[in-house]
């Protein structure tokens, strides 16, 4: 069985003091808590502090984004080889604000997901459709599209993650139903097995992100395809997003 991962994005919230507290709670609310791989991913400039504040817990830092050269006289940007030196683990890459509000492409995402694994981190590569691409059938396209983008046979499956974030429920209170987020899931799960092989596939990650809230976390996370979440909002409030890492293990206990 695939062990869950909870990320949680920050995105651009947090300043230092809040981030300590919000930390301080995610680990009071997970003590006790074994089967679930917890990672946080906060701005670029809260990493090292935020590395110190998770050392000797089993939480995992990560960042929001990385360009895709190692250095370079490329301002207001960083490299992977920076965000390694804080301690991260891991990086997302395509979410869908930096696609749709900054306008990275297929070209560019699929460059920096090889400058974040070629530099020894675990990619987050994000995948899914807007509304009116939902209503219009075109979901599976669009998927498949951004999967081809980025992913290929010569990615180490270790080394990778996708998440599936209906466009359409990120920030909106809106959430894909277990069954629609299941289908998508099996689709990618399908996909991948054709492209990364049957083995490599079985064990991806494939988690769901578009307002996971603990009332709803425990359902998702329950459907075969769902592998954990990466959640947002919910995961500025510790409690909330301890309590949807402790949903995760509760689903994937056996029995």
């Amino acid at each position: 069985m695939r062990r869950p991962f909870i990320a949680g994005n920050w995105k651009m919230h947090k300043t230092l003091g809040e981030a300590r507290a919000l930390v301080a709670d995610i680990k009071d609310g997970i003590t006790g808590v074994t089967g679930v791989d917890v990672l946080i991913c906060p701005p670029v400039q809260l990493l090292f502090p935020m590395a110190k504040a998770v050392a000797g817990t089993a939480i995992m830092l990560g960042a929001q984004n990385a360009h895709e050269a190692q250095s370079g006289a490329y301002t207001g940007e960083v490299s992977v080889p920076m965000i390694k030196d804080t301690g991260s683990t891991h990086v997302i890459i395509g979410h869908s604000e930096r696609r749709h509000i900054y306008g990275e492409s297929g070209e560019l995402l699929s460059k920096k997901v090889r400058a974040v694994i070629g530099g020894g981190l675990t990619v987050i590569y994000c995948v899914g459709e807007r509304l009116a691409e939902r209503e219009a059938g075109r979901t599976f396209d669009v998927v498949e599209r951004q999967l081809a983008d980025a992913v290929s046979s010569e990615i180490p499956p270790k080394a990778l993650l996708i998440a599936y974030e209906p466009v359409w429920a990120i920030g909106t209170g809106k959430t894909a139903t277990p069954e629609q987020a299941q289908e998508v899931h099996a689709f990618i799960r399908k996909w991948a097995a054709g492209t990364l092989g049957a083995d490599a596939a079985e064990g991806l990650r494939i988690l769901y992100g578009g307002s996971v809230k603990p009332a709803n976390a425990a359902e998702l996370l329950a459907r075969p395809d769902v592998d954990g979440a990466l959640v947002g909002g919910a995961c500025l409030v510790g409690a909330d997003f301890a309590a949807i890492i402790s949903a995760a293990e509760t689903v994937a206990a056996p029995g």
